[in-house]
């Protein structure tokens, strides 16, 4: 795979932070998620996939591989 084809990963939130365990809402802070239905492109890499299972129930995700 070329430098230029990197993978992506396309995430929405579909649920609020508010009442949630602590780290969850900075959590979705980090992949630049704060508002419903706010969405977001993401390079696919084990530190986003990370944050991604963290808050998993909060989120729709797109575009796995």
């Amino acid at each position: 795979m070329a430098d230029t084809e990197k993978k992506t990963v396309t995430v929405t939130q579909i649920n609020s932070a508010l009442g949630r365990k602590p780290g969850q809402k900075e959590t979705l802070i980090g992949l630049g998620l704060n508002k419903l239905r706010r969405t977001r492109t993401l390079e696919d890499t084990p530190s986003v996939r990370g944050m991604i299972r963290k808050v998993a129930h909060l989120i729709k995700v797109e575009g796995e591989v």
